[in-house]
């Protein structure tokens, strides 16, 4: 981790959660309750990869532990990513699934020198800050909720980027709203980003928006829209 890149590089991770099923093995010690096409019962695994290259599918495990029965994907993720980033001197950048895209993972590794970007479910909730104090009562820890699978409850968007081009992808509109919170993380701050494949699949059906969030220093240039 320590070698190869200059102190102004990002190390890009990766985490995952890996169940293993193992229904019958009624004499192995510390099974769990895990979910692979619906609950089953074995052991899970949470795994850091590192990413070396921009492209292609190769990837550095550096860490892969059981998640034993007195903690959770979340919590031994956190604890992974924050040991690989005590042995960095290069800042870390993780991407995470849909498991991670919540108000526990944006709260576990609130300490951890670590930009995230965690997939999110498209029914999920988010809310904006809230309004200045009024004086009266107690204060507000949340403003307008917005739920993404209702487009009627959006705010409006900080940055819109449009690529008309893209090399794989054809079209794509990428929106981002700043500054949004998990109901349960009032107090971590998160931007919201909305990736749109603009042409449709081969059977004439919208591609599925994917909904990321970001976790860190950097964000996208805060424009309206960018072509």
């Amino acid at each position: 981790m320590t070698g190869g890149s200059t102190p102004t590089e990002h190390i890009l991770v990766a985490i995952d959660h890996t169940a293993w099923r193992r229904p019958d093995a009624k004499t192995l010690k510390d099974r769990t309750h895990e979910y692979q096409r619906g609950v089953t019962v074995g052991q899970g695994y949470s795994t850091i990869a590192g990413i070396p290259e921009a492209q292609g599918s190769w990837a550095l495990p550096l860490l892969h532990e059981r998640i034993n029965s007195g903690s959770s994907p979340i919590l031994q993720a956190a604890s992974q990513l924050k040991l690989v980033c005590e042995q960095s001197i290069n800042p870390v950048l993780a991407v995470l699934d849909r498991e991670y895209g919540n108000a526990s993972w944006v709260l576990a590794p609130s300490e951890i020198q670590a930009d995230c970007l965690m997939r999110v479910r498209s029914n999920a909730c988010l809310w904006s800050a809230p309004p200045a104090y009024s004086g009266r009562g107690r204060p507000r820890k949340h403003g307008q909720r917005m739920k993404l699978s209702d487009p009627s409850t959006w705010l409006q968007a900080d940055a819109v980027i449009e690529i008309d081009e893209h090399p794989k992808l054809v079209q794509v509109r990428v929106r981002q709203w700043l500054d949004l919170h998990f109901y349960r993380a009032a107090g971590q701050r998160v931007n919201l980003i909305l990736v749109e494949r603009m042409n449709p699949m081969s059977n004439g059906q919208p591609f599925p928006p994917l909904w990321l969030a970001w976790v860190g220093e950097r964000t996208l240039p805060k424009r309206n829209s960018l072509v």
